[in-house]
């Protein structure tokens, strides 16, 4: 099973901190994908590298029967005590623990960019039945508000090496024409995260780069942020901030 470094050290250390500080997923776009990839009763849906089960948990509601594939093992126990009864397997996305033709839909939240997209979607044709559908869904980093931005500039000299850098053109490259599937469709969505300062510094301490630093670096760099929004004339009198993003969303269809 081959898991980017970074994703296995990052995610595995901060799996607590990656689940108290990420965003949940706005309920329009949910819907969004629950619509396009029919998902209700007497289907199946595969959640692949589901973390800590964030898209999971909101996915329970539809009625289909779920299943949930994770490569860190940092992640399971989270995921295990937030959602007890849906089945969870370790595996990636590159060779995914299931028979062939076994799944209605795949859903993949906040994890395509780790994967070797070729070899992905080889395995989703395989375990998709046919006319099954992968759905996709980012919360991407919007840049903006002043002191937002400034915060995820300090998160640019961190993360140069980063999957998701230059977002547009991985986007195309990754989600083109893939064989054996239909085009790609996407929508776009808008939803803000509540955080306490703190809360905040937490949300960049469960970034990937930042959790495998070595802790005098890590603390650097935690720091840096600390020191923005006590001295930003927009963040240093607020108890709460609003971290905005924009949800970046897609689904395409196993010919």
């Amino acid at each position: 099973m081959t898991v980017h470094q970074v994703a296995q050290q990052g995610f595995g250390n901060e799996a607590a901190t990656y689940e108290r500080s990420r965003p949940g997923y706005p309920p329009d776009a949910v819907a969004w994908l629950v619509e396009h990839l029919r998902l209700r009763p007497g289907t199946r849906c595969v959640d692949l590298a589901a973390g800590t089960g964030k898209l999971t948990r909101v996915l329970q509601a539809t009625g289909t029967e779920l299943v949930a594939i994770e490569p860190v093992a940092g992640m399971w126990g989270v995921f295990r005590e937030m959602l007890p009864g849906v089945p969870l397997a370790a595996g990636a996305a590159e060779g995914l623990p299931l028979v062939g033709r076994c799944a209605d839909a795949v859903t993949i939240a906040q994890a395509f960019h780790w994967f070797d997209a070729d070899r992905a979607f080889s395995e989703l044709r395989r375990v998709l039945r046919p006319w099954g559908r992968v759905g996709l869904i980012w919360n991407a980093r919007d840049r903006s508000v002043d002191w937002v931005d400034k915060a995820w500039a300090i998160m640019d000299t961190v993360e140069k090496q980063a999957p998701w850098r230059d977002h547009e053109n991985w986007r195309d490259s990754a989600l083109g024409t893939r064989r054996g599937f239909g085009e790609i469709h996407e929508a776009t969505f808008h939803h803000a995260q509540e955080l306490t300062h703190e809360g905040l510094v937490d949300r960049f301490r469960g970034v990937s780069h930042v959790a495998t630093l070595p802790p005098g670096e890590q603390k650097a760099v935690l720091d840096e942020v600390r020191t923005l929004l006590r001295t930003h004339p927009a963040t240093k009198d607020q108890p709460t901030l609003s971290v905005p993003y924009r949800v970046d969303t897609y689904w395409c269809e196993r010919a």
